[in-house]
């Protein structure tokens, strides 16, 4: 007998799918009319025009004017306001800065722990303008603050106010406070607004040493409206080497943090079209959301009974808010759904509704789609990436045109279904053919309990296809709208984690989203096997599919709004009397042409250093280039002198023209029994000597502002002579005086994660051939003072 209601219920589908992504955030964002006293984006984004005007990367003159502007706006909002300021040396990197952190605090009526708001004011290195990540964090913060103000509150908890700077070269400003500010250890949660996009929904990250229990019911209790929050993130999260300020707190400060960050446009981040123009206003409300429920609730609530040993399953739900239970369920939830499985199977074959051969011919639908839709999206972009070789220069993972393939893949997967289920299918009964997907779910749920317990969530819509299960063998004409009904947190879960893989893992990883179209499709078979018209609906899914690819093809050129990464850097060897050009892009264009030329060589065989990037990327091409008069840096030797056979010897490096950035290099054979950079200590290693374990000759990357020295002080043995190479960035190439290099088109940008537009100075230093700077007297080199 025909099923009732098929066109409804497939509507239902697609109204069901639109709503899993509409209902993540708001939407239709008009508050020109806004209270005082509820936040406002129009006045968030009037604020992030004074921050996000142009790069304010760490050391750089336009750094100074936001630090500026936003210790005015708190003083403002009566904050009491001071910076912090001191040396940061992280051993594991050699990296070495002075971030000056911004810190503000409001006294709460109570004498307990406190708040801590938390967001990152320098923008990334060179590039970019820094107005998602994280001037959209800054702005959160001050016009939810500037609203709770408003309202009369006065909080019971302190609120402290951190805009840490240092973060995009190492979290360094979180280091200092965390580790050397005085109101640290008052700390008792922080909520921190991050960004890696510039749109979409805004994900809420855990950062705990324990248990999520006691922050996953503060969380719900705080009533956000609309959370998009998953254990299967905190699970993953926990197993990669990620790392934010909210990192820096946790390891060094044990102290559980809250974090909030987009990832959608992710094409926009650390580039120069991170600007306030392409922050989605949406995706900025959203932000705001989070902040004024938990602002409200924490400033108010007890912050000393957060830590729990206990870890929580949960997940967001639209109409329903937050859904969690304890790790302790996954098993027994497990169980459940195993023996619910095999009584209902034995129910339907007990009245014939399953038959040996459906269950077969299920399983091998299931198993062929699974491997032909996950083959197709593999190859299909690998085929992709060759047919356009330029999408290599787009280092995000995410490209330009990225949902429009993500929609092809997803598509192209719904009509190998839709097929395979009409050739293969049309003559088996539902439920035998049913049989397959909850196996394979249930087995997905074992390998979850196993592996991953924080998918473990997934169980949830297994119950409801179990249901659905019994339904179908029980009713002869089962309800299609009540199975698509029941069909709905499959959907709710399922469909925003497809697009979510290749946003946040790369679009490479599109073959994952075509894994899980098969998944969920095997939830939903009840209702869209049951359609007679399952040729039309793969026709339309093709057709739509081709649709999808043929735009792909129509953005995949750069244009103004899609602008081509490329990237030039001046190298100027002293050492060699040689300069060359670099670049670090594979397919040049007219631009670096122009400076490179039409055949450069490899740049290997030149220059072998490069300044270090995300990605590990290294300079691909290099031409000889005119020799300039810049400057790099001078050395002064302080102190020399020989005691117990062992040589300690304290000098500096004077930068002699502005410089950002300072690598020091020395050969790797040498050991040095103490080191310090600025009086921060090297720690000794496994070794017994300082970096003795080192694999390359670098010592130190250092980050330099208001052009600061670098002093180094170390001990070797007395015979052990040292030849310092220095490697001198400034990111000026575009502006110095000496050079006039050509102002980019307008479909082009620097490219984003390396040094790009940058003049470098190599120059070598031997200590033993420089003169000896003591008490305002020049000494010669021969006349070091030798103790014995």
């Amino acid at each position: 007998m025909k099923n009732r209601f098929p066109l409804l219920s497939f509507l239902l589908v697609l109204l069901l799918i639109f709503l899993s992504f509409r209902l993540l955030m708001p939407h239709n964002v008009d508050d020109s009319d806004v209270s005082e006293e509820s936040f406002s984006t129009e006045r968030a984004f009037s604020m992030l025009e004074k921050i996000a005007v142009k790069p304010h990367y760490h050391g750089s003159d336009e750094h100074d004017r936001v630090r500026d502007v936003l210790v005015d706006e708190l003083k403002a909002l009566g904050f009491e306001v001071e910076t912090q300021e001191g040396f940061v040396y992280r051993p594991n990197a050699r990296g070495l800065d002075k971030p000056v952190n911004i810190v503000a605090r409001w006294e709460g009526s109570e004498n307990s722990r406190a708040l801590l708001l938390l967001s990152h004011y320098d923008s990334a290195l060179v590039p970019s303008p820094g107005a998602s990540d994280a001037g959209s964090g800054i702005v959160t913060i001050l016009e939810s603050l500037r609203a709770y103000k408003a309202s009369g509150k006065t909080p019971e908890n302190d609120i402290i106010v951190l805009f840490s700077d240092a973060e995009e070269i190492g979290l360094d400003g979180a280091r200092l406070f965390v580790n050397e500010h005085r109101w640290a250890k008052n700390v008792g949660i922080v909520l921190n607004f991050e960004a890696r996009g510039s749109g979409g929904p805004s994900n809420m990250i855990l950062e705990t040493n324990g248990g999520n229990k006691n922050l996953i019911k503060a969380f719900s209790k705080a009533d956000v409206p609309y959370p998009v929050a998953s254990s299967l993130m905190y699970s993953v999260y926990k197993m990669l080497p990620n790392d934010t300020d909210s990192t820096v707190f946790r390891e060094d400060g044990d102290i559980d943090s809250f974090f909030f960050a987009f990832i959608d446009d992710h094409f926009d981040y650390h580039t120069a079209n991170d600007t306030v123009e392409n922050l989605d206003v949406e995706t900025l409300a959203h932000q705001g959301s989070y902040l004024m429920a938990l602002l409200d609730y924490f400033s108010n609530s007890s912050l000393k009974k957060l830590k729990a040993d206990q870890d929580y399953v949960y997940t967001n739900m639209p109409f329903i808010g937050m859904v969690y239970y304890p790790f302790l369920y996954i098993l027994p939830m497990l169980l459940v759904g195993v023996v619910l499985f095999f009584i209902i199977f034995y129910y339907g074959y007990q009245k014939e509704k399953i038959r040996g051969r459906d269950v077969g011919k299920g399983f091998l639908i299931l198993l062929v789609g699974l491997i032909l839709s996950g083959v197709v999206a593999f190859f299909g972009w690998e085929l992709i990436t060759n047919l356009y070789p330029q999408y290599v220069e787009v280092q995000h993972g995410f490209k330009y045109n990225g949902h429009s393939y993500v929609a092809f893949f997803v598509l192209l997967t719904n009509a190998i279904m839709f097929l395979l289920y009409r050739k293969w299918g049309r003559k088996h009964q539902l439920a035998g053919l049913f049989v397959a997907p909850l196996v394979l779910w249930l087995l997905v749920n074992t390998a979850v309990f196993l592996f991953l317990k924080g998918a473990a969530y997934f169980i949830i819509p297994v119950y409801f296809a179990l249901l659905i299960f019994w339904i179908i063998i029980k009713q002869d004409r089962p309800n299609l709208l009540l199975l698509a009904l029941l069909s709905a947190p499959a959907i709710f879960i399922f469909s925003p984690l497809i697009q979510f893989f290749p946003v946040g893992l790369g679009s490479d990883h599109v073959f994952i989203s075509a894994v899980f179209t098969v998944l969920l499709f095997g939830l939903l078979l009840p209702v869209l096997g049951a359609y007679q018209w399952k040729k039309f609906l793969a026709a339309g899914c093709l057709i739509a599919a081709i649709g999808f690819l043929i735009g792909a093809h129509a953005n995949s050129d750069f244009d103004d709004t899609r602008q081509k990464p490329n990237s030039l850097l001046y190298y100027l060897d002293e050492t060699e009397g040689k300069a060359y050009w670099l670049t670090y892009d594979e397919l040049l264009d007219d631009w670096t042409k122009g400076y490179l030329g039409e055949a450069p060589e490899e740049a290997s065989k030149y220059v072998t250093a490069a300044s270090g990037s995300k990605y590990n990327t290294q300079y691909t091409y290099a031409a000889e280039a005119p020799i300039k008069m810049v400057e790099g840096v001078s050395l002064k030797v302080q102190r020399d002198t020989i005691v117990n056979r062992r040589r300690n010897v304290q000098l500096t490096f004077y930068p002699e023209r502005k410089i950002n950035q300072l690598n020091l290099y020395a050969d790797a054979s040498v050991q040095f029994n103490t080191l310090q950079f600025n009086g921060k200590t090297v720690p000794i290693d496994s070794s017994g000597y300082a970096i003795g374990s080192r694999q390359s000759n670098m010592l130190l990357r250092y980050w330099m502002d208001d052009r600061d020295s670098l002093e180094v002080r170390y001990s070797t043995a007395s015979e052990t002579g040292v030849t310092f190479t220095t490697l001198s960035y400034s990111f000026d190439l575009l502006d110095h005086s000496q050079f006039s290099i050509n102002k980019r088109p307008k479909d082009m940008m620097p490219k984003p994660f390396i040094i790009t537009d940058a003049i470098v100075v190599k120059e070598e230093f031997n200590p033993d051939s420089f003169q000896l700077i003591q008490n305002d007297s020049v000494y010669a080199s021969e006349e070091r003072k030798i103790d014995e």
